[in-house]
């Protein structure tokens, strides 16, 4: 017959036998993972963090000694009478020309369209860059101001050319943004460029060169 206390030892209440065996010394709770904000690791730039704050500074300092703003018109040499007159026959001739861009650039203004100038004109600059972490942080930018739908300045490209991008800015290089590039220079052809033919901005440039306007002066 069991004495008292084997027979204490044999019972146990329900809340006992579901309650944990103590932990010994021997145990060891292994420590908890870092928490880590994904959105600092991410490609995107989509947040403020210290991480992204000090490249972007590290690009900044990179574009003052490689990059020159866009001269304006007033900066531009001043176009002929027949680069003018050229900028009708093919809207190549007209961005090839820097004058020609700084015209239709502030036609694009006037259309609340500016930024697919910007853009374009920030992939060309991205093409031409050798350094590759400057491409990486300009890439980054780009993607940053013009891709993202957070952005004021977003660019209007298909899905499919998002989701390529997406994946190429895992490993950014300078042909990122070939694809969404040729996108808004074949939107800009088919929907500003023959706006801007029939604006009042281009019909006084052609204005200015006509022989009946220099016989006037």
């Amino acid at each position: 017959m069991p004495t008292p206390h084997e027979a204490e030892k044999q019972h146990t209440g329900p809340e006992e036998a579901d309650r944990p065996p103590p932990m010994s010394s021997h145990d060891v709770v292994p420590p908890a993972a870092p928490s880590r904000n994904p959105c600092c690791l991410c490609w995107c730039c989509c947040c403020s963090c210290s991480w992204n704050q000090e490249r972007r500074r590290a690009w900044q300092a990179s574009q003052e000694s490689k990059l020159q703003p866009l001269p304006s018109c007033d900066a531009c040499t001043p176009p002929s009478p027949e680069e003018v007159q050229s900028w009708a026959q093919s809207f190549d001739k007209l961005m090839h020309s820097p004058a020609g861009r700084s015209v239709f650039r502030a036609f694009l203004r006037t259309e609340y369209s500016e930024e697919n100038m910007l853009f374009w004109l920030a992939c060309e600059e991205l093409k031409a860059e050798a350094n590759q972490h400057v491409v990486d942080e300009k890439a980054r930018l780009i993607y940053e101001d013009y891709v993202s739908i957070l952005s004021p300045k977003e660019v209007s490209l298909d899905s499919r050319v998002r989701e390529g991008i997406n994946r190429k800015m895992q490993e950014p290089s300078a042909h990122t943004f070939d694809d969404a590039q040729l996108q808004i220079y074949t939107l800009m052809h088919r929907d500003s460029y023959p706006r801007f033919l029939s604006s009042p901005a281009y019909r006084t440039l052609l204005l200015r060169g006509s022989p009946q306007s220099s016989s006037e002066a």
